[in-house]
């Protein structure tokens, strides 16, 4: 079973990350995290109403809530790095992630072994090499280096906090929702307060239409991210934490081969291989 849900987790959110990353070349990162978390906690709504999720609630929701508080922090990065691109970099990067929970067992107790200290040595190279040193052609925009890793940490901290939150199915329905809720609230301030500063909610061409029809895509991408927090957390509960998050980090094979495949993006070898060390790094991060 953790095999099964930490796999569908890789595959749920490397299909998020790419829907992601294309709407926000056509509509506003902040909107696309508003509007795909909005559409998420309706339907999550809808759920915990017929499960009668609300029977979970307890002092476990606080966790959720803070994942709701860094969640759209973490998505906006994540978005606006996908949109400066490629996605071959800026995906595999994301999984960095994964540092966090295994620092969460380092705090408890657990020792670093041999391939943790490999880990970290390993991936901090492939970022340097991800980032695109000027060797031929132009490098990948610095600036999508630094959101990814931002992002990164705070996928992280989300995966540690959502499977914190419960410990029952209906109670994981209820903490999603709460999540939701929070995403939805933090970033509908943070659109207002840059909409106050000029910047701009809607598309440049199409304008709320263009966000209308955006929907089922922004639905997808919302249910997906969703999808795949739960899938994780039940992963987690259900067997050894490593393996989880071992098989969590493969979602940007997903996102990767996504992208080759549909957008036809081609990357430079050094940074080919940079995404790679930084994905090895990772899987050795975990498994330590």
């Amino acid at each position: 079973m953790t095999a099964l849900f930490a796999l569908a987790t890789s595959l749920l959110r490397g299909l998020a990350d790419f829907g992601g990353g294309l709407l926000t070349r056509r509509v506003p990162a902040l909107t696309v995290v508003v509007v795909s978390q909005a559409v998420a906690a309706v339907v999550l709504g809808v759920v915990v109403v017929a499960t009668g999720g609300w029977s979970e609630a307890g002092p476990r929701l606080w966790f959720a809530v803070a994942a709701g508080v860094v969640g759209p922090v973490a998505m906006l990065s994540f978005y606006q790095a996908l949109a400066l691109g490629p996605m071959g970099v800026v995906s595999p990067l994301g999984s960095l992630g994964v540092v966090v929970p295994v620092s969460v067992r380092l705090l408890a107790g657990e020792r670093p072994g041999l391939p943790q200290f490999a880990g970290v040595g390993i991936a901090v190279v492939g970022v340097v090499l991800a980032g695109g040193p000027r060797l031929r052609g132009a490098p990948v925009h610095r600036r999508a280096v630094l959101l990814t890793l931002a992002a990164a940490l705070g996928f992280g901290a989300v995966m540690s906090l959502i499977s914190e939150a419960s410990t029952t199915v209906t109670g994981l329905f209820l903490a999603l929702f709460v999540q939701r809720l929070t995403n939805v609230a933090v970033g509908g301030a943070a659109l207002c307060a840059a909409g106050r500063r000029g910047a701009r909610a809607l598309p440049e061409e199409g304008g709320a239409a263009a966000v209308l029809a955006a929907l089922p895509a922004l639905a997808l991408v919302g249910l997906a991210d969703v999808a795949a927090n739960g899938t994780y957390s039940v992963a987690a509960q259900h067997g050894p934490v490593t393996a989880a998050a071992v098989l969590a980090s493969l979602y940007p094979v997903v996102s990767a081969l996504a992208a080759r495949g549909v957008l036809k993006e081609r990357l430079r070898g050094v940074q080919a291989a940079g995404a790679g060390l930084a994905l090895v790094g990772t899987v050795l991060l975990a498994t330590g």
